[in-house]
């Protein structure tokens, strides 16, 4: 048997060795489960075509594993906590091979409404009244080198402010050697108080109000920076996903994408590329 065509969203030799051993133990953990008949690198490809490309699950190409077997394995990995696993592994490494230190002193923070597709219930969805959506907002956290420490997807209704306290709320216990913030005027007073009692000094990043137009903004370019990275992902240009947990599966999953292709020096495709 011939092997498939190669996609361009599908893993290198070199990024596969960066996710392979913790997929493997994974699936050693539950060997005992039934023998496992899907090849893992297989899988993830699959994943990651649907993430690059955007397509429904319905719509993977026949050359894959079948369809209900990858959203399993993604439903599954995302309740297991792969992909959060996998993006802090590989978030270290990379601070490691920019000479960082492991752990993150520093963070940015920031927040993106974005409009959602028919499937996603109107329960879950809100209005953001500045941006003039209806839809979801994804709140992210970003070290210095614009690398996501972490993620909340909610209704675009939810105010920066209170998305910002439970991002706050994550990284003092899953990052807590995190003691500096930077946002903008969206977080002011509840996300600032609320950063002081989680040991973080939260600073907001003001606008000059003579500057006209668009213009860089000092720090917190580096995450407005990520989302853009993110949006790259056209499986992120909508929010796709009935359940918030597997929107921000889809986030990290994105992350993973961007840290394994910095990692190895591969450069992400797109369509300036060609």
């Amino acid at each position: 048997m011939q092997p498939r065509p190669r996609y361009p969203s599908d893993l290198s030799d070199a990024r596969w060795q960066l996710i392979r051993p913790t997929l493997q133990a994974w699936r050693d953990a539950r060997n005992g489960i039934r023998k496992p008949t899907h090849d893992l690198r297989a899988l993830m490809d699959a994943i990651l075509y649907v993430d690059r490309t955007g397509i429904p699950w319905r719509y993977l190409p026949h050359d894959f594993p079948p369809w209900q077997s990858v959203y399993g394995y993604f439903a599954q990995w995302e309740t297991d906590g792969i992909f959060d696993h996998l993006t802090g592994l590989l978030r270290t490494l990379l601070r490691q091979a920019e000479g960082r230190n492991e752990q993150p002193s520093a963070c940015l923070i920031d927040s993106q409404s974005i409009k959602t597709s028919t499937n996603v219930p109107l329960a879950g969805q809100g209005i953001d009244p500045a941006k003039k959506i209806i839809g979801r907002k994804r709140h992210i956290a970003t070290d210095t080198l614009g690398l996501l420490l972490a993620v909340l997807v909610t209704a675009a209704s939810v105010h920066d402010s209170t998305g910002g306290t439970h991002l706050l709320n994550h990284l003092a216990i899953h990052n807590p050697t995190v003691s500096k913030a930077w946002a903008d005027n969206g977080y002011k007073n509840k996300a600032i108080e609320h950063a002081a009692t989680r040991g973080i000094d939260l600073e907001i990043v003001q606008r000059d109000p003579a500057t006209k137009g668009f213009t860089v903004q000092p720090r917190r370019w580096v995450v407005e920076r990520t989302l853009g990275w993110l949006m790259q992902h056209r499986r992120l240009t909508r929010d796709y996903e009935a359940l918030t947990n597997r929107s921000e599966a889809m986030i990290h999953i994105a992350a993973i994408n961007l840290m394994t292709r910095r990692l190895t020096a591969e450069n992400t495709p797109t369509w300036r590329d060609t």
